[in-house]
């Protein structure tokens, strides 16, 4: 379920929404963000045991890891380094090998005392928070955060520069975000099933050691070998929607080395994989509803002059590009059908600002059969160039996923049981989300997670940002691991799109860099607009 990306309007790549539940094939992938435990449609016990911290002192078997010293290189990209960190593939039996991890970092700029390192993750999972923080994390950030901390990013394991997961090649990548999401009959629920494996088994295929190590846990502990060869006493870190996961995790792990953690966009690691995708349904409805209400005033709004007719009017669009999809004007020949105008128009939720982007590509798919507009939305989200390369976002993202927890569905016949609550859930992405959140079902590695609280007692004072009209991480689930981590405080933005911090609050952002830059924490439940 996390993360995102319709070439937004604000000069910033956004964070890698919760991709947990995506709507296509590949955005079953992302569903997968939210690819937590099987079965039930309630979240985990109340006695759902919490993640347990790990001993304060170092394994001997570890000792080298946590000693090695990084050797820093120009990136290519002015004013950045990398390096290369080495951690082990199993931390089980750190003796039977390596993962190689890209890292980059952004030196302090003064003036001001430097504060340390401060890593940043801009979620999925599957986004490269390297490439994020050269494209904005380490130019974007405010300057006085830039000024005393030195900006850090690390590819977690199986992503980007870090010994990527790779499953599908670009035509196969084509022909899976257009295979049908909403099947009508025996033969497409047969041929989603088979797209469902095919992309399976080639991930199995390219990668099947690494397809067993590529949990969040991992890639938490990743973090602290990162925080020690940094020379820090404690980890500052930037998380947005998976990234909070991820940073939650670190938190329970290692409470007593929690820096200034910020959480924004947060999921709830509490809750079972259908749950995280039936609320995250609800989400996008939530989200698509604001935007009906803001389409009905505007003069180019193809769906309709009243809100409560937008939905029924765009799901019918759906349903005709899935009797007969129509041309995009690519030399690639690719049409637009149900699945990549569902994903485009997913995209669009993420950032409001997006919004006047979407009614345009509406209006020319709806009017003039040109659905080249929705097409590039759809693009961006799946990162997949103008030559028909993918990066590796979506085959992380469902490795991380499928890993984490079991899947949220074993077979057809549980999505089709659990179809009405999803449908009510929301009227337009209902059906197609369900039926995206069976990709694990067919995941050739067993999931090794189970759905858990994160208490982190006896951590330093922990933010958790939520959004009230996020699509892609509830406002719910923000409230949900606040009141999980013993030193949470609730910070809540009062608006629409995927995420806070750097997103147009003053508030939001006034508040987060008091905390990063002086320690000072905001009163619990403080909200912004």
């Amino acid at each position: 379920m996390h993360i995102r990306r319709p070439s937004p309007p604000r000069p910033r790549p956004r964070p890698h929404g919760a991709r947990t539940a995506g709507v296509v094939l590949a955005l079953a992938a992302l569903v997968a963000t939210a690819c937590t435990s099987g079965g039930s449609t309630s979240s985990a016990s109340p006695a759902a045991a919490a993640l347990a911290a790990l001993p304060q002192s170092t394994p001997d078997a570890l000792a080298p890891y946590y000693g090695q010293k990084l050797r820093w290189r120009s990136c290519g990209v002015p004013g950045f380094e990398c390096a290369t960190l080495k951690a082990p593939l199993d931390y089980a039996a750190p003796d039977r090998g390596d993962v190689r991890l890209a890292v980059s970092r952004k030196k302090a700029t003064g003036p001001g005392s430097r504060l340390g390192s401060l890593l940043v993750n801009p979620g999925g999972p599957g986004g490269s928070a390297v490439g994020y923080l050269q494209a904005y994390a380490g130019i974007g950030y405010p300057a006085g955060v830039r000024a005393r901390y030195d900006m850090v990013a690390v590819d977690p394991r199986g992503v980007a520069r870090s010994e990527p997961v790779e499953c599908l090649d670009g035509p196969d990548m084509d022909t899976y975000t257009q295979t049908d999401i909403t099947p009508d009959e025996a033969s497409e629920t047969t041929a989603l099933v088979e797209a469902y494996k095919k992309f399976a088994e080639g991930c199995g295929e390219d990668s099947p050691k690494l397809l067993r190590h590529v949990s969040t846990v991992e890639a938490a502990r990743d973090m602290d070998i990162l925080r020690a060869v940094l020379g820090d006493e404690r980890l500052n870190y930037v998380g947005a929607s998976y990234g909070t996961f991820l940073g939650a995790t670190y938190a329970g792990l290692f409470p007593k080395r929690v820096g200034r953690l910020v959480l924004d966009g947060a999921m709830d690691p509490s809750l079972s994989a259908r749950r995280l995708n039936l609320d995250q349904t609800a989400g996008f409805e939530t989200a698509f509803r604001a935007f009906a209400r803001d389409c009905v005033q505007q003069q180019d709004c193809p769906l309709g002059s009243k809100a409560d007719k937008i939905g029924p009017n765009l799901k019918a669009f759906f349903d005709r590009l899935d009797r007969r999809p129509i041309p995009t004007g690519g030399v690639d020949g690719r049409r637009l059908g149900e699945s990549l105008a569902t994903i485009g128009v997913i995209a669009a939720m993420y950032d409001e600002g997006a919004w006047a982007q979407l009614r345009e590509a509406l209006t020319s798919a709806m009017e003039d059969s040109d659905g080249a507009g929705l097409l590039v939305l759809a693009d961006s989200y799946y990162e997949r160039d103008a030559d028909g390369r993918y990066s590796n976002l979506m085959f992380a993202n469902a490795a991380v996923n499928c890993l984490d927890l079991p899947a949220a569905f074993t077979g057809p016949d549980q999505v089709e049981d659990a179809l009405s609550a999803f449908e009510k859930a929301s009227p337009v992405f209902g059906e197609g989300l369900a039926w995206a959140s069976l990709n694990c079902a067919y995941w050739p590695v067993a999931a090794t997670g189970e759905p858990h609280r994160i208490e982190a007692k006896g951590a330093a004072p922990i933010v958790v940002v939520g959004t009230t009209r996020d699509p892609a991480t509830p406002y719910r689930w923000a409230r949900s691991l606040a009141a999980q981590l013993s030193s949470a405080r609730l910070l809540t933005y009062e608006g629409d799109g995927h995420t806070a911090y750097g997103r147009g609050s003053a508030c939001i952002d006034r508040t987060i860099n008091t905390y990063l830059l002086n320690g000072t924490p905001p009163p619990d439940k403080k909200r912004c607009s």
